[in-house]
């Protein structure tokens, strides 16, 4: 299969009363050894400017903009007490890795210190854990039609509003979500 690495992943209605209902979430990493993702729509219900306080991270520097409720993202089941800041590419930033489509995938306290400031990225979400699938695992929940894909693009990750992400992501296949079935089949 090819990399799935920059796309998006739509949950199908089939995974309702699970952690992945209704979640749109970006594969930052996808090979023959597994895939990584971020889910990209489900706030926490902490502001990113708490957070950085709890980290005790200096935030005199944080703009009205951030502190109007830029939130921390619920990434994934996995790793939860680790934090991942995706957000447009940047040069000087340790612990990042480079996804492509300019974007960067960030691990280290650097970047969340300038978040707010001249420094920050231009857009950026922050999100506290991952979903991550071992060695097939991913194309076997694609097989069991769990997954839509899409190429992923920016305005869905940053301008859209969490909750509209999954009803705006299927729209773009050209349908509304509750057309879905929850039905699987394979012809």
């Amino acid at each position: 299969m090819e990399s799935l690495q920059n796309h998006f992943l739509i949950a199908m209605p089939s995974l309702d009363d699970t952690f992945f209902e209704r979640t749109v979430i970006y594969l930052c990493e996808h090979d023959e050894k597994g895939a990584m993702g971020l889910v990209i729509n489900k706030p926490l219900g902490i502001e990113v400017n708490s957070l950085l306080e709890q980290m005790d991270l200096p935030t005199e520097q944080v703009s009205a903009d951030l502190a109007m409720g830029s939130q921390v993202l619920m990434g994934g089941p996995v790793s939860q007490d680790r934090g991942f800041v995706l957000h447009t590419s940047q040069p000087y930033w340790a612990n990042s890795t480079e996804l492509g489509s300019g974007l960067m995938l960030t691990t280290s306290r650097d970047v969340l210190t300038a978040i707010g400031s001249k420094r920050s990225p231009d857009k950026f979400l922050v999100a506290l854990g991952y979903a991550g699938w071992g060695k097939n695992q991913l194309e076997q929940e694609l097989a069991d039609n769990s997954w839509l894909t899409i190429p992923a693009n920016h305005a869905l990750l940053f301008d859209i509003n969490h909750e509209d992400r999954w009803q705006q992501a299927s729209r773009s296949l050209g349908f509304e979500a509750w057309q879905l079935s929850t039905q699987a089949g394979h012809a």
